[in-house]
C-alpha cells in the first residue's frame, strides 16, 4: 500500500506520517524534501520533477520488498497525476491534511516559520493544495496528531 499524506507546509504531514509509520506493519517513509538536499543548489521549480522521479524509483524499490510506503508531500493535481501514472497497478491512497489557514500559519512546537515558508503556505492554499479533487481531506485544526492518525487508519482499513 502506498499512502500519500498531502498538505501544505506546517499542516502536520511529517508528524502524522511518523506516527502512522509506527502504526502500520512494515512501513517505510519517504521524505521527498530530503531528496532535494542532493540538489539544493537547483531552483525549486527545476528540482521538483527530479525529486518526483527519484521518489517513484524509491517507492517501487520499497514496494518490491513488500513494504508499505508513506510519502508526506504537498501534491498539486499535476504531481498527483504523475504519481498515479508512474505507480499504476499499485494501491494508492491519498490523504490531505487541511487545517485552517490561520492555524497553519502559526509557529507550532519548536518550528519557527520563515518568511519564505509563510509565503509558500499562502501559495499552497491559493492553488488548492489543501483542498484537492482527490482522496480524503481531513481538517486537523482542532485534533491531536493521534486523533488524526486514527481517522487515517479507519480510512485505510476500508481499502
Amino acid at each position: 500500500m502506498i499512502i500519500f499524506i498531502n498538505g501544505s507546509i506546517n499542516s502536520g504531514k511529517s508528524t502524522i506520517s511518523k506516527l502512522l509509520q509506527k502504526n502500520l506493519e512494515k512501513a517505510a517513509m519517504i521524505e521527498i524534501d530530503s531528496l532535494r538536499a542532493f540538489i539544493e543548489w537547483m531552483p525549486i521549480e527545476q528540482a521538483i520533477p527530479i525529486n518526483l522521479q527519484n521518489a517513484v524509483s524509491i517507492i517501487k524499490n520499497f514496494i518490491s520488498q513488500n513494504l508499505n510506503v508513506i510519502i508526506p508531500y504537498p501534491l498539486s493535481k499535476e504531481n498527483h497525476d504523475y504519481f498515479v501514472k508512474n505507480l499504476e497497478g499499485n494501491q494508492l491512497i491519498f490523504i490531505t491534511l487541511s487545517p485552517k489557514l490561520d492555524t497553519v500559519l502559526k509557529n507550532r512546537g519548536n518550528r519557527k516559520l520563515s518568511k519564505w515558508e509563510v509565503n509558500r503556505i499562502k501559495y499552497h492554499y491559493q492553488i488548492g493544495i489543501n483542498n484537492p479533487e482527490f482522496g480524503k481531506i481531513i481538517d486537523n485544526s482542532d485534533q491531536t496528531p493521534k486523533e488524526t492518525v486514527e481517522i487515517i487508519k479507519d480510512y485505510i482499513n476500508k481499502y
